[in-house]
């Protein structure tokens, strides 16, 4: 696809809605090409709480995208410079949103004097984050409602740049 150009701000409450579609959508739709359909049902099931995932949103330092002033994707971190989540929705995909939101987050880093990135990669995020100069530490099997699921603990220099 080619490239679009995303802006990012800071996630508002009003966003609590669209970041949970696009989280459920990054993972039924994207992510189904590296786990099976029981992984995909167990990692984003529908009995999240929409309260729940708003409150958890507003509570941490996340950032969303927006192309056209829809918002099309979102992205988090912590003090210590973990990446909780790095969502896209499916219809942006492969046009340079996630990489927006993590040179955004690698600027975060660089000005809050954070030494290094961290993030638990899905299979199918891990080509993305090795493009961007992360390596894996370790793969890791995580359980979750009775499905497991592989993910790569990796991590990049705060403020390095591609």
């Amino acid at each position: 696809m080619t490239a679009i150009t995303s802006v990012v701000r800071r996630y508002r409450s009003s966003d609590a809605q669209t970041t949970l579609d696009i989280f459920y959508r990054a993972i039924r739709v994207t992510a189904s090409r590296d786990y099976s359909p029981d992984q995909l049902a167990a990692w984003a099931s529908s009995d999240i709480d929409p309260a729940d995932w708003a409150a958890g949103r507003e509570k941490a330092a996340t950032w969303v995208a927006e192309v056209g002033g829809k918002v099309v994707g979102f992205t988090d971190i912590d003090s210590a410079g973990y990446i909780d989540m790095m969502f896209v929705d499916p219809d942006a995909g492969r046009t340079g949103v996630a990489t927006t939101l993590l040179d955004h987050v690698r600027e975060i880093a660089r000005s809050e004097g954070i030494g290094e990135l961290t993030v638990n990669a899905s299979l199918t995020a891990r080509p993305f984050f090795e493009r961007h100069g992360f390596t894996v530490v370790a793969e890791q099997r995580v359980e979750r409602r009775g499905s497991v699921l592989t993910n790569f603990r990796m991590r990049a220099p705060g403020g390095q740049t591609k």
